[in-house]
Formats: structure tokens, C-alpha cells, sequence
């Protein structure tokens, strides 16, 4: 895929071609983002099964709650589950949850959908085959509100505190997944590929979107978290980075029409704060431009 010499919308551009970029200089093959987000991902899940199958100890557990190199780390989301189910938390727990919390303080809220979450992975595979279906009119496009995922996230956090029971961990692909990929395969698989089907042929990336809580829990850090993707004033508003985004209506700044506002403000550049921004680096990879890119909002300070 070479952004400088074609708009690399979802329509133009085959799945495969989006794993690699063109340097601007040399034009010489560089993998994208999308590539090293994978990469990251599958490491990850990789370092989860070795470290079951042949005690390398590395990475024990699961995304629920795992050591790496003998420090917990527990999800937010599940311990918020544990608290309002049992009223009490562990030490351990609570040390987990802080070192989890300061990490997505600095690396950006909800990097952890694209960057660690292996249903990620499947859902992009979804997505394209839906938009496929879509653009040869076989199945109608379905959007909802997004803010739909905070009354998911209340009511399971509601469910876990009435019924003193972990409800959304018997739904959850997330775990149903991560705990395959551990320990081996169970029936609950079925239960992914059910939701993945309705990702193809009803809405695209609903779970990711609109349900699952523990990407909505990491997104509440995201407009205070450190990194962040950076918009500047070479964007001639072709709105590809709309057209590619996982969550597009964070970028709604990218639109022309606040032009008018930056220029009396003298605005440049400006942070691209949505809760809902993954730091996929999607908008990245296809922006011919340059107008977007990832930068840590503490550099000075360091």
C-alpha cells in the first residue's frame, strides 16, 4: 500500500496490502501499523501458551489477571467485577490493577483493543468481510450509537453486584479466548464464532463497539492518558482516516469545517482525545499527508 500515491480507503485497498506502508524518502517496504499491532498481539498470546506449555514462566495466566516475570497484573474491569461481587480485594489484586492502571496511563487508554485484545484480530477479519458484503449490496450496513457501551458497562458492573457473581465473564470473548489460547480449546468457542458471525452479517465490530466493557473501562483513560495521535494543519481533509477508523468519530476534527475556528485561534496542531481512539494507527498508515501521527504528550517533561 503506498498512501502518497493513492487514497487507501477500505473499498480500494485488499486486506493484505494494509500490512505494509511505502517510506516517503526512500519508498522503499515498511510494515504498517496494522502489521505491528498483530505482531504485538500474537507475541503477547504467544508468550501466554508457552509460558503454560512448557513453564518459561513469562507471561502465566490470562488477559483476566497474569504475572509477567513474577509482577501481577490485573484487568481493571475484572477487578472491578471481584469488588462489587465479594466486597473485598485481595492485595495482590489491588498491586495488579495499579501497575495495569499506571500502564494505560502512559501508553493511551484503549491501545489495549488494538494492541493486546486477540479478538481484535478476528474482528478485523470480520470487518473486511462485512464491508465486502456490503459494498456488493448482499447485506445492508447497520450503525448504532456508540454510546450505547456505558449502559452495557453499568449494567454489568449492576449484574455483578447483585448476584455476587462475575456475570459478563461467561459472555466475554475477550477471556473465552485468551483462556483457549492458555489452556486449550473449549465448547465456549462457539460462543466467538457466534458473535463474530453478527459482526459479518449485522453490524460491523459490534462487540468492540457497542458491548464489551473492558475496552470501555481502558477508554475512560484515554483523553488523560500520555500518548495520543496528533493532527496538524497539512490535512486537506480527504477524510480516508474517517473512512479506515475503527471508532470514526473520534476524528471528527479531521473535518473541514472547523477551519474557520483554528484560524482565528491560530490552532496547528490538536490531540485527538476521543475515549473511544484505540491508537490503532489505522489513520496513520493511510494518511498522504502526514497530518496524523502518534506523539507522547509528556515529551517535554522528559
Amino acid at each position: 500500500m503506498n498512501k502518497y500515491e493513492e487514497r487507501a480507503t477500505i473499498a480500494k485497498t485488499s486486506f493484505w496490502s494494509t500490512f505494509f506502508d511505502v517510506d516517503k524518502e526512500t519508498k522503499k517496504k515498511k510494515l504498517s501499523f496494522r502489521a505491528k499491532r498483530w505482531i504485538a498481539v500474537i507475541s503477547i498470546h504467544l508468550l501466554f501458551f508457552l509460558s503454560f506449555a512448557v513453564d518459561i514462566q513469562m507471561l502465566e495466566g490470562t488477559l483476566n489477571a497474569s504475572r509477567f516475570l513474577g509482577f501481577h497484573l490485573i484487568d481493571i474491569f475484572t477487578t472491578m467485577e471481584v469488588y462489587l461481587a465479594e466486597h473485598h480485594l485481595h492485595i495482590n489484586m489491588i498491586i495488579g490493577t495499579v501497575t495495569i492502571l499506571l500502564v494505560y496511563l502512559i501508553i493511551g487508554g484503549r491501545t489495549y483493543c488494538s494492541w493486546v485484545c486477540p479478538y481484535g484480530i478476528l474482528s478485523e477479519i470480520g470487518e473486511k468481510i462485512h464491508n465486502t458484503l456490503v459494498r456488493k449490496k448482499i447485506i445492508k450496513s447497520r450503525e448504532f450509537d456508540h454510546r450505547v457501551r456505558y449502559l452495557f458497562w453499568a449494567i454489568f458492573l449492576a449484574l455483578s453486584f447483585t448476584s455476587g457473581y462475575l456475570v459478563f465473564e461467561t459472555i466475554n470473548v475477550v477471556g473465552i479466548m485468551s483462556r483457549a489460547i492458555a489452556y486449550g480449546w473449549s465448547v465456549a468457542l462457539a460462543w466467538v464464532v457466534a458473535v463474530l458471525i453478527i459482526e459479518i452479517f449485522f453490524a460491523r465490530r459490534a462487540w468492540c463497539r457497542y458491548l464489551c466493557p473492558i475496552g470501555t473501562t481502558y477508554g475512560l483513560l484515554g483523553p488523560i492518558s500520555a500518548l495520543r495521535i496528533e493532527w496538524n494543519d497539512n490535512c486537506d481533509h480527504c477524510m480516508v482516516c474517517h473512512d479506515v477508523c475503527f471508532e470514526n468519530q473520534v476524528l471528527e476534527i479531521t473535518k473541514a469545517k472547523y477551519d474557520e475556528q483554528r484560524k482565528e485561534n491560530n490552532i496547528k496542531t490538536e490531540y485527538i482525545t476521543g475515549a473511544e481512539c484505540t491508537l490503532c494507527g489505522r489513520c496513520v498508515d493511510v494518511c498522504h499527508v502526514d497530518a496524523l501521527k502518534f506523539d507522547f504528550r509528556l515529551k517535554s517533561l522528559v
